[in-house]
Formats: C-alpha cells, sequence, structure tokens
C-alpha cells in the first residue's frame, strides 16, 4: 500500500491505470538447456524472412543488397502485396515469396530466420521453425506473455535450435563498456537504474500502416509503450543485475493521447526492486526525440550510457565525463554479423539475446502487463 500511494503521487496528474507491487513469477519451467546444433554451412548465411509486418524488417532487406555475407533465400508473409511493394524498393527476386510459412521453410531451407511478425506471431514461427531445426531471431521481444516464452523456450531446447532476441541496444558499444565498468568494480555495486526508451510515437514517426496495425493492438502486441519499450529496461537490468529476478514489480501505464492511441497505453512506468538496488524503467511513445538511454549509479559513480558510442562517468558529486568505450568484439558488431557467426557455433551465445535472460525479462513484462490492469482502468 505504501508503494501504490507513493506511485499515485508521482503519476496523479496524467495517470490511467496504476499498479500495486507484485511479486515476479516463478523461475519458468523449460528444459535444462542442451548445446544447440549448430550449421555447418560455409558461406553468406542462408537467411529466411518470416513476417513483413515489422518496420525493421526493412533494414533487413536493405543489408542483403549491401553485404556479401547474408544471403535472404525466402521470404514468407500472408500479404503478397506487401512483398511486391517491397520487392519492387528492394529488387528482389518474386521467387522468395512464398504464401506459407512451412512451404518457404521446406523449399529454402534456411539455416536461420528472422522473425519479422507481430509479437504474438512469435509462437507461432517457433512451431513451424524449431521442429526443422531451423534456428530463430526475433525482433524485441520475445514474447510479451510467460506462457508464449515458455512454449518457445521448450522448443528450442527439445529440438536444440537458438531461439535469439534482437534489441537496437545490444549492439551499443556504450552500453558494453558500462558493464565492463560494473563488473570491474570501478564503477560498483549498482543501487540505482534509470532506463528511458521510445520516442514521439508510431505513428507519430511514420511507422507503415501495416506496422501500426498490429503494434497498437494490445492483443498482437501485449500492450503498447509497456511491451514496445518497456523490453529494453527488462532486458538491460536483467543483465546489468546479471539474471537476478527482481523480488517485486510494480508498474503504471497512461494512454496520453486517446485519439491516436485509443486501445493501448502509449506511457509507462515499471520498477522493479531487487534486494540491493532497484531500476525504473520509462518507456513512452511521448517523448520529444528518440531516447534510449541508461542511468546507472553505484556507490563508486554513475555511468551515463546513451545511443552507439555515447558514454559519459560521474564521481560522486563532480561533472560529467565523456568516455570512449572500448571496441566491441568483431562477433558483436550488428545483429547479422553475429547471428551468422553464432548459428554456426563460431562465438558463443551473447547473453542479451540469450533465452535464459529474456525470459527473465518476459516475466518482468507480464507481471508489469497483469499489474498495471489491476485495478481496472477508470
Amino acid at each position: 500500500m505504501r508503494k501504490l500511494t507513493l506511485l499515485a503521487s508521482l503519476f496523479l496528474c496524467s495517470l490511467h491505470a496504476i499498479a500495486p507491487a507484485q511479486t515476479a513469477s516463478p523461475a519458468p519451467t523449460v528444459d535444462p538447456a542442451p548445446v544447440p546444433i549448430f550449421s555447418i554451412a560455409t558461406g553468406p548465411l542462408r537467411i529466411g524472412v518470416v513476417g513483413l509486418v515489422h518496420g525493421h524488417v526493412e533494414g533487413l532487406l536493405w543489408q542483403s543488397t549491401q553485404r556479401s555475407d547474408l544471403k535472404i533465400v525466402g521470404i514468407y508473409d500472408p500479404d503478397r502485396a506487401l512483398f511486391v511493394r517491397l520487392a519492387a524498393k528492394y529488387k528482389l527476386d518474386p521467387a522468395l515469396y512464398h504464401g506459407s510459412l512451412p512451404a518457404m521453410l521446406d523449399a529454402a531451407r534456411p539455416e536461420a530466420v528472422s522473425v519479422m511478425t507481430s509479437i504474438k506471431d512469435h509462437r507461432m514461427v517457433a512451431d513451424a521453425c524449431a521442429p526443422r531445426s531451423i534456428h530463430m531471431l526475433f525482433e524485441k521481444p520475445l514474447a510479451f506473455s510467460n506462457d508464449d516464452a515458455r512454449h518457445i523456450a521448450n522448443l528450442a531446447r527439445q529440438h536444440r535450435v537458438l531461439a535469439l532476441t534482437n534489441y537496437e541496444t545490444s549492439w551499443y558499444a556504450s552500453l558494453r563498456e558500462a558493464k565492463r565498468l560494473v563488473d570491474s568494480g570501478d564503477r560498483a555495486p549498482i543501487r540505482k537504474l534509470v532506463f528511458r526508451h521510445g520516442h514521439k510515437g508510431p505513428k507519430e514517426i511514420g511507422c507503415s500502416p501495416e506496422f501500426l496495425a498490429w503494434l497498437t493492438e494490445a492483443d498482437q502486441n501485449g500492450g503498447g509503450a509497456v511491451v514496445d519499450f518497456g523490453c529494453y529496461g527488462a532486458v538491460l537490468s536483467t543483465w546489468l543485475m546479471n539474471g537476478e529476478r527482481p523480488t517485486s514489480v510494480t508498474a503504471s501505464v497512461s494512454t496520453l493521447k486517446p485519439t491516436i492511441y485509443p486501445r493501448v497505453d502509449d506511457d509507462a512506468t515499471i520498477i522493479l526492486t531487487y534486494p540491493t538496488a532497484t531500476a525504473t524503467i520509462q518507456a513512452s511513445w511521448a517523448w520529444t526525440h528518440d531516447n534510449k538511454e541508461t542511468d546507472i549509479h553505484t556507490e563508486r559513480g554513475s555511468i551515463h550510457a546513451a545511443k552507439w558510442d555515447d558514454l559519459h562517468t560521474r564521481d560522486e558529486n563532480g561533472p560529467l565525463k565523456p568516455l570512449k568505450p572500448a571496441p566491441k568484439p568483431a562477433d558483436l558488431d550488428n545483429e547479422w554479423t553475429y547471428l551468422r557467426q553464432v548459428v554456426r557455433g563460431n562465438c558463443p551465445i551473447d547473453p542479451l539475446s540469450s533465452l535464459e535472460l529474456n525470459l527473465i525479462a518476459v516475466e518482468i513484462l507480464d507481471a508489469a502487463r497483469n499489474a498495471a490492469a489491476t485495478p481496472a482502468r477508470r
């Protein structure tokens, strides 16, 4: 009740729903993780594209025209007209198209797929790919419900395939260096984490109609900003806390722009409690700018990690000081380089993409969604 009163005072002006603290879910019921069966292929990574409705798919389509280590061998989407439009833009071979996911997988035989569907459809993709021994890279998050995440994990472990999750922030040298500073003891122990992720809103920044059609529907995306951008803080907090689960999850969601987003939240705050630290996740479609920032407060100073190489540290009561992050390992240069290396067993599974951390991230998201729905919106 004390936490509820505090949150009410913090968010009274715009709060539509407020959540009491909830105990994090118990550990997922999944089988022990066996060693994946890695691909023995050589040459360019044979990748299938599953879904064209996620706006990030255009990054992959463009990358496939620019690099020699990546080859799209098949594309599935039920909407042929959408494929035709994107094929014209990126000069794709019409023979790549399939209106059936099983047919594409069986004909193209990709080593891995990039999953660019709605979040709800991730489970369906795992049902098709895992039994065919095809590795999967899901655009974040892995899922929005524990049930779907655990189903995907069990399939991946049963069939010894990778079920990886991709976040833009995984490729930031600033965050890699921040973690190194914490692990080295230079900035430790962590006492408070603050995550700010989001932008002005998917409609405001010009997302495509097919992207908006599922991103702004709770049954397809799990919510609005609470899932779309809450997932960043959920996985980063888990990573920075070395896989520790929070002891409680408190959440509030608001719809600040109901005429634009009438069916989902566009602003959310999630508070995680750990035995020795707290984390505040600020996820919003109402920032004035693109925002991906992490503040790490420790007993030996703080760290401010923003996009890509933007990194600053701060000693106690001192000014911000810029710090150049160390170069990333070559395997972690970007998601497509990493995917090619990891599915062939040439590099370790990065924790930020791993099932272990992403199952906990989904636990946090699911607890936040459930908490924000209780009591019902007024």
